[in-house]
């Protein structure tokens, strides 16, 4: 060592460097850089030093490794000596931030908050750390389901964030409280909010790619609104728009130039997440809409460029778009007639959710609805019946609730009521909800109401395009003109559900009207149209059968026995099919 003054610097960058080409080794030596890191302390460095190694030890071993314990008392000690020092900003809040992070990962959310409550309260100086401070202790409460103090930390966000100049991170704040707000389903608060956002995206002149990613954000905020009221026909200009975004984000090139505002230095998601996004929203809406075939690509596109990202990129969010994606792909499995495929995603998604259990608390009570669904397509009614009431049991969302109310139908009939107290304000449930009072009332044989309930629903259906229960009430319609013996008013309904049903194609109306057909045709006397509507049901009605036994044949069958706690980590195989094949023949 030459001098005391070039000493310290000396080992400490060697010593820096050494770690460092250890941790971005290929595969990383962890243990060497930590040896590296550790060997800093023997020097008696000055503080600034200190407790920057601190926080790089602490980062290093969250982040690569399980020790846990040894993790929290470096980067404690980070944030201890930090605030001793002045001007040390950077390594002060990183510290509380990824100690925040260590903390919630052991479920000490106590500790976090206080840490993350003072880190932002001195750091009202440091627009940067400052404003990310305010996001993680509102996504911190949002986790907690506390979503009233999210919103209330976050619209402290925006203020500070126009205080400071910053209109970009202004609109992250506002758009992600408007996000907040729908899921607490504050729609009179969210209309406003939606509108200055929107003002606020068009005029902010900045950086391409940060200007198009807040118009992705505000574009899904509209769409899933529109969606979650079940708007499928109001919400296409939205949804083209959001389209086309994402269409222009994916030629922009990455800009490296830093902004001049560093309350600016966010990003909402990484453009292939955004990409990844916008297939969900439109497999969302094609579901809704009945447009199945279409459904399916875009899932099977979304899906292909989620392995890809996975591969690269231990993103939560990526997994949590899986399981949405499968949870909308199964439905459309089960509508076209390929209940063995559903059940192979069904089970991939409980293999999901046994890899989180944040994911599992998330989505239990969809796994339970959906397996209540397939129950039900394989004409195992008391399964179904345990798995919606286990999905009730689960959920406290009042959507899910009214749609797995509609699904038990019978023993649950006087919860669904759309004409007065209907607890959900979405279009297409309420849709829903008059079509099945249709159908109990056609099975006891009070047809004049359920003709009225079933042409409220196809008012309603054809008013938003919702194209599955416009198939589902002609069919039922045409059914009940055949019981009346009016043959001509019975065509003239089963034709059109004939040609809906399959465009969608949904299976089981297929079947429903080539048998009706079939019947109409005989009685008017049309030999060849009988004979081929015959021979149309007998080809449904196989393909249905061989379907039924597939499914029925796999060990995942054994999944609509599962009715609590975690899902099973292992399936056993069964010998075939247990349920009865009467339903569909």
């Amino acid at each position: 060592m030459a001098s005391n003054v070039e000493a310290p610097e000396r080992w400490y960058l060697a010593l820096l460097g050494f770690a460092e080409h250890f941790r971005t080794s290929s595969p990383p030596k962890i243990r060497l850089c930590v040896h590296c890191l550790q060997a800093v302390f023997q020097f008696k460095p000055p503080q600034r030093i200190e407790a920057r190694t601190h926080l790089q030890l602490g980062s290093v071993l969250y982040h690569h490794t399980k020790n846990s314990e040894l993790a929290r008392s470096h980067l404690e000690k980070a944030w201890f000596i930090s605030q001793q020092v002045p001007q040390f900003e950077d390594v002060k809040f990183e510290a509380a931030s990824i100690l925040s992070e260590l903390f919630c990962q052991q479920n000490l959310v106590d500790s976090a908050k206080p840490l993350l409550r003072k880190a932002i309260q001195i750091s009202q100086q440091t627009p940067y750390w400052h404003c990310r401070l305010l996001f993680q202790l509102a996504q911190l409460h949002t986790l907690e389901k506390d979503l009233v103090s999210a919103c209330d930390l976050l619209g402290v966000g925006a203020e500070y964030a126009r205080v400071v100049g910053s209109e970009y991170t202004r609109a992250l704040f506002l758009l992600s409280k408007g996000m907040l707000l729908l899921m607490e389903r504050k729609l009179g608060e969210v209309h406003p909010l939606l509108t200055l956002c929107g003002t606020i995206v068009e005029n902010w002149q900045g950086n391409p790619i940060q200007k198009e990613s807040l118009r992705v954000f505000f574009l899904v905020l509209q769409v899933t609104h529109y969606l979650d009221a079940g708007q499928v026909k109001s919400v296409k200009p939205c949804l083209k728009q959001l389209q086309q975004c994402i269409q222009t984000i994916s030629t922009l090139h990455d800009d490296e130039i830093l902004p001049s505002n560093p309350a600016d230095l966010f990003h909402w998601l990484p453009k292939e997440h955004m990409c990844v996004l916008v297939y969900l929203v439109t497999v969302m809406h094609s579901m809704q809409a009945g447009y199945l075939e279409k459904a399916q690509k875009y899932t099977d596109k979304a899906l292909m460029q989620l392995e890809k990202l996975k591969m690269l990129d231990c993103s939560p969010i990526l997994s949590t778009f899986q399981v949405i994606l499968l949870e909308h792909i199964i439905m459309c499995r089960l509508v076209t007639g390929h209940k063995a495929t559903a059940l192979q995603e069904i089970s991939q998604v409980c293999q999901l959710c046994q890899q989180s259990p944040r994911l599992f608390t998330n989505h239990a009570a969809q796994l339970h609805t959906l397996l209540g669904l397939y129950c039900i397509s394989v004409n195992c009614m008391d399964n179904a019946e345990a798995q919606f009431t286990t999905a009730l049991r689960l959920t406290t969302h009042q959507e899910l609730w009214t749609y797995i109310v509609t699904n038990l139908l019978y023993s649950l009939l006087e919860r669904i009521n759309p004409d007065h107290n209907f607890p959900v304000s979405s279009h297409c449930l309420r849709a829903a909800a008059f079509y099945i009072r249709g159908l109990l009332s056609f099975f006891q044989g009070r047809y004049n109401e359920a003709k009225r309930f079933l042409r409220e629903t196809l008012k309603m259906s054809n008013a938003e395009d919702l194209n599955r229960l416009t198939a589902c009430s002609l069919v039922l319609l045409g059914h009940i003109f055949y019981v009346l013996g009016n043959h001509r008013e019975s065509n003239n309904m089963v034709v059109p559900a004939m040609q809906l049903a399959s465009k969608i194609p949904d299976m089981s109306v297929q079947l429903w009207s080539s048998a009706l057909l079939k019947d109409l045709n005989k009685a008017l006397g049309n030999t060849m149209d009988a004979h081929e509507a015959a021979q149309m049901h007998q080809n449904f009605s196989q393909q249905l059968l061989q379907d039924h036994i597939a499914a029925c044949s796999l060990p995942e069958h054994n999944l609509i026995s599962w009715t609590d706690g975690p899902p099973p980590v292992q399936i056993q195989a069964q010998n075939g099919p247990t349920t009865s094949l009467a339903s569909l023949l």
